[in-house]
Protein backbone atom coordinates (compact mmCIF):
# COMPACT_ATOMS: atom_id res chain seq x y z
CA UNK A 1 0.00 0.00 0.00
CA UNK A 2 1.46 3.26 -0.82
CA UNK A 3 -0.03 5.66 1.99
CA UNK A 4 1.20 5.08 5.82
CA UNK A 5 -1.54 6.95 7.75
CA UNK A 6 -3.14 4.81 10.07
CA UNK A 7 -6.84 6.49 10.06
CA UNK A 8 -8.77 3.93 7.60
CA UNK A 9 -11.72 6.00 6.87
CA UNK A 10 -9.08 8.31 5.67
CA UNK A 11 -7.64 6.10 3.07
CA UNK A 12 -11.06 4.77 2.80
CA UNK A 13 -12.24 8.23 1.20
CA UNK A 14 -8.93 8.46 -0.57
CA UNK A 15 -9.21 4.76 -2.40
CA UNK A 16 -12.58 5.72 -3.63
CA UNK A 17 -11.54 8.98 -5.00
CA UNK A 18 -8.23 7.41 -6.66
CA UNK A 19 -7.46 4.30 -5.91
CA UNK A 20 -3.86 3.96 -7.96
CA UNK A 21 -2.85 7.11 -5.07
CA UNK A 22 -3.40 4.48 -2.26
CA UNK A 23 -2.76 1.03 -3.76
CA UNK A 24 0.01 -0.17 -6.29
CA UNK A 25 -2.16 -2.83 -7.54
CA UNK A 26 -5.75 -4.16 -7.37
CA UNK A 27 -4.37 -7.35 -4.96
CA UNK A 28 -3.17 -4.84 -2.69
CA UNK A 29 -6.98 -3.59 -2.63
CA UNK A 30 -7.74 -7.52 -1.71
CA UNK A 31 -5.10 -8.32 0.96
CA UNK A 32 -5.82 -4.88 2.61
CA UNK A 33 -7.26 -6.10 5.78
CA UNK A 34 -8.41 -3.09 6.97
CA UNK A 35 -11.69 -2.86 4.68
CA UNK A 36 -14.72 -4.88 4.40
CA UNK A 37 -15.52 -6.48 0.99
CA UNK A 38 -18.30 -3.78 -0.38
CA UNK A 39 -15.21 -1.17 0.67
CA UNK A 40 -12.80 -3.48 -1.67
CA UNK A 41 -15.63 -3.64 -4.09
CA UNK A 42 -16.32 -0.13 -4.43
CA UNK A 43 -12.77 0.87 -4.93
CA UNK A 44 -11.94 -1.84 -7.59
CA UNK A 45 -15.02 -0.52 -9.25
CA UNK A 46 -13.96 3.26 -9.27
CA UNK A 47 -10.67 2.09 -10.48
CA UNK A 48 -12.34 0.14 -12.90
CA UNK A 49 -14.45 3.51 -14.02
CA UNK A 50 -10.79 5.06 -14.06
CA UNK A 51 -8.96 3.02 -16.72
CA UNK A 52 -12.26 3.10 -18.74
CA UNK A 53 -12.25 6.60 -18.89
CA UNK A 54 -8.15 6.80 -19.86
CA UNK A 55 -8.80 4.28 -22.78
CA UNK A 56 -11.52 6.36 -23.72
CA UNK A 57 -9.40 9.60 -23.85
CA UNK A 58 -6.81 7.93 -25.72
CA UNK A 59 -9.20 6.68 -28.70
CA UNK A 60 -10.06 10.11 -28.47
CA UNK A 61 -6.02 11.18 -28.91
CA UNK A 62 -6.36 13.16 -25.37
CA UNK A 63 -3.02 12.91 -23.38
CA UNK A 64 -3.70 11.17 -20.89
CA UNK A 65 -1.17 12.05 -17.95
CA UNK A 66 0.01 8.72 -16.09
CA UNK A 67 2.36 9.18 -12.85
CA UNK A 68 1.65 5.81 -11.52
CA UNK A 69 2.08 2.67 -13.28
CA UNK A 70 -0.38 1.40 -15.44
CA UNK A 71 -2.56 -1.12 -14.26
CA UNK A 72 -4.67 -3.27 -16.93
CA UNK A 73 -8.47 -3.49 -16.56
CA UNK A 74 -7.87 -7.73 -16.29
CA UNK A 75 -6.48 -7.11 -13.06
CA UNK A 76 -8.83 -5.24 -11.91
CA UNK A 77 -11.93 -7.72 -13.21
CA UNK A 78 -9.79 -10.65 -12.18
CA UNK A 79 -9.76 -8.68 -8.43
CA UNK A 80 -13.36 -8.03 -8.20
CA UNK A 81 -13.85 -11.93 -9.69
CA UNK A 82 -11.96 -13.19 -6.58
CA UNK A 83 -14.09 -11.10 -4.32
CA UNK A 84 -17.20 -13.67 -5.21
CA UNK A 85 -18.84 -9.66 -6.27
CA UNK A 86 -20.69 -11.91 -9.17
CA UNK A 87 -18.58 -10.16 -12.17
CA UNK A 88 -18.15 -12.54 -14.65
CA UNK A 89 -17.15 -11.51 -18.73
CA UNK A 90 -20.40 -12.02 -19.60
CA UNK A 91 -21.41 -9.63 -17.55
CA UNK A 92 -19.30 -6.44 -18.47
CA UNK A 93 -21.31 -3.48 -19.99
CA UNK A 94 -20.92 -3.00 -24.11
CA UNK A 95 -19.80 0.30 -23.93
CA UNK A 96 -16.81 1.70 -23.48
CA UNK A 97 -17.07 3.25 -19.78
CA UNK A 98 -18.92 0.31 -18.24
CA UNK A 99 -20.94 0.99 -15.71
CA UNK A 100 -23.64 -0.30 -13.28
Amino acid sequence: MRTNSSDPTSNLEKALIDPSKVFKTPQDVLTHSGFSTADKIKILRRWEFDIREMEVAEEENMTVANRHKRVHLDEVLSALHNLDSGLTTDDTSPTKHGGE
